[in-house]
């Protein structure tokens, strides 16, 4: 059957844009190679005209899309390989394919991901990971979501405030609230936290929780020392190295992520610090590692590859005129790395 003339096609984008087949098609795919100017311009004459709006519309009325993009902040992290496999087995249960890509906490390359995925025609986007304070770092990547959302597209993001999609919401803050609550009940005072980098709203909203607890006790977040770091194991690991030059007297840490517990750990370990005996450690996330560390890591147990699945099944919903939003839960796990302060 001869394609219809009145569908667009992408070298109707590339002739109203004024450029070659190859750059059009290089910049509806985020590629390198097309200055920032002209890769406007393509997009935006690609909405004008339809062109992803009817291939997506085609797609998926057809009930042939099959792929799904997963794009997470860090793949090796523990937190989004668990949050991947609920992705993965949930879409597998609907014989879909999930295609991950992976961002590294960089905003500019997220925004590429968003558009190489868009442009590879899959039918639904899920995006995990920590969004921005700064909400201006996200306005493009809500742009290209909003357009492919209108195409017919469907997106469902974890943990993020600013980008209009149905939404997981982890438990940010009462898992920061829940695990300082922990460590003040056993008596330490003398806490330092290890923070990731504070331009992640997840970082914001855990440290909130964090001063929530201490403030209930009569304390200040402000009187604390907190280590932004890079929310990974080697990020734990110089920060708690830095905690022991600059903070001898510290007790306990609180790591907001167990990526930087499991550096802490490690740490204390090289130096000779006994773990709980003369320093307690506590972390976030209970990845599935946690327990068996030497000693098991006291955390707070979100629901990650639950989180996957909850998203996926939120885009094969019907799609609603309000986004959807669903909070986590969260469970405090008490394991060997805390205990008592100890005596002087």
């Amino acid at each position: 059957m001869p394609r219809s003339r009145s569908a667009p096609r992408l070298a109707d984008v590339a002739e109203r844009a004024g450029v070659s087949l190859a750059t059009a098609s290089r910049a509806l795919a985020g590629r390198d190679g097309v200055s920032e100017p002209v890769a406007n311009r393509v997009r935006q004459v690609s909405r004008d005209l339809g062109y992803v709006a009817n291939l997506h519309a085609r797609t998926l009325a057809g009930g042939s899309t099959s792929t799904v993009g997963l794009i997470v902040h860090q793949i090796d992290d523990p937190y989004f390989s668990e949050i991947a496999s609920g992705v993965i087995q949930a879409a597998d249960e609907q014989d879909l394919i999930v295609q991950i890509c992976h961002s590294g906490r960089d905003p500019r390359q997220e925004l590429r991901q968003i558009r190489n995925l868009i442009a590879q025609r899959v039918g639904v986007l899920i995006i995990a990971g920590s969004g921005y304070v700064d909400p201006r770092l996200e306005a493009e990547a809500k742009a290209e979501l909003s357009a492919f959302q209108d195409a017919g597209g469907r997106v469902a993001v974890i943990g993020r405030h600013f980008l209009r999609a149905d939404a997981v919401r982890p438990d940010n803050q009462p898992a920061g609230e829940v695990v300082t609550d922990h460590v003040l009940s056993l008596g330490h005072r003398r806490i330092a936290v290890v923070a990731g980098p504070d331009r992640l709203t997840t970082v914001a909203d855990r440290l909130a929780g964090v001063a929530s607890a201490l403030e209930r006790k009569g304390l200040s977040l402000a009187a604390l020392p907190v280590v932004p770091t890079d929310f990974t194991r080697d990020g734990g690991r110089s920060a708690a190295q830095q905690l022991l030059r600059e903070h001898p007297q510290t007790t306990a840490i609180i790591a907001l992520n167990d990526a930087m517990a499991i550096g802490v750990l490690s740490a204390l370990r090289s130096h000779g610090v006994s773990v709980p005996d003369q320093m307690s450690v506590a972390g976030v996330d209970d990845v599935a590692v946690a327990a068996d560390l030497a000693p098991s890591l006291t955390t707070v147990r979100l629901p990650m590859a639950e989180m996957g699945q909850v998203a996926l099944a939120m885009t094969l919903k019907p799609r609603s005129s309000r986004s959807r939003k669903k909070s986590t839960g969260h469970r405090l796990i008490v394991r060997d790395s805390t205990a008592p302060v100890p005596s002087p």
